[in-house]
């Protein structure tokens, strides 16, 4: 499927990327599968010690950057960094993302806001850091990573569901906007929410209620042929290039087994 759509894009995506989250997991496969493409490509994620490692091994025109995403000034200082050295900005993955996780009961309102402030406010700083200079230019590609928790209720997830459902509603209403404004200025400018399914990823060590990190572990390990980060970072390729004409507005990815 990905060949075929690519067979009929004018040429291969070739440009400057922003990645959040890219110390592991997705946000670190997307790195690897974008960097022999890239023009250039910032990573940011807290860990800068990881994000560091993971650049010395992609060449000189990947960028560790520190980024706490729920810090609007470090989402800013990664467009800045970006525009300084590669001039542009074609891609922002909006990948950072967190999973505390407990019943509701326990009002543990530490853990919402960390969730609100990462998963959903971290999303709105990228898109406010990286629009201004994509409406100069014209084009542009926004994508976030959602879940398949972002269109049901889990329990002990809801503020994580709510979180997820949120970076969709908030794309669907950037793709609204700019669609609208393509229709006066003719700007290209794409919006896509990813939405997997289970990932084998280290997302479970960010729940700080062991119980539910304990509960969280198990469930993952009864999918049978979960996905990798890797299937993601394919995802994000496709989505990448698609023709000039061609928005993907949702992607959802899954399990072929997983039937929860």
């Amino acid at each position: 499927m990905v060949s075929d759509m690519n067979e009929h894009s004018d040429k291969l995506w070739h440009g400057v990327a922003i990645i959040t989250g890219a110390s592991s997991g997705m946000g670190e496969a997307i790195a690897k599968k974008l960097a022999p493409h890239a023009k250039g490509l910032v990573i940011g994620a807290r860990r800068i010690d990881k994000i560091k490692s993971l650049a010395s091994t992609l060449g000189d025109h990947v960028l560790p950057i520190a980024c706490d995403v729920q810090k609007k000034d470090d989402v800013e200082h990664l467009v800045q960094i970006a525009i300084e050295t590669f001039g542009q900005v074609d891609a922002m993955i909006n990948n950072a993302g967190i999973a505390p996780m407990a019943s509701m009961t326990r009002c543990r309102v530490e853990d919402w806001e960390n969730t609100i402030d990462t998963n959903l406010k971290g999303v709105l700083y990228g898109i406010a850091a990286v629009l201004p200079q994509m409406l100069e230019q014209k084009t542009g590609r926004i994508i976030s990573i959602s879940s398949e928790a972002g269109r049901r209720v889990f329990p002990g997830a809801a503020v994580y569901c709510a979180t997820k459902h949120g970076v969709r509603v908030i794309s669907e209403g950037l793709q609204m906007d700019l669609s609208a404004r393509s229709l006066k200025d003719g700007n290209d400018i794409k919006v896509t929410t990813i939405s997997p399914g289970y990932v084998t990823t280290d997302l479970p060590e960010s729940v700080t209620f062991e119980p539910a990190k304990i509960g969280f572990k198990k469930n993952m390990h009864t999918v049978d042929g979960p996905m990798s980060s890797g299937d993601i970072a394919e995802c994000v390729w496709y989505v990448l290039n698609t023709p000039s004409h061609v928005e993907i507005g949702e992607l959802t990815v899954r399990p072929v087994k997983q039937n929860m």
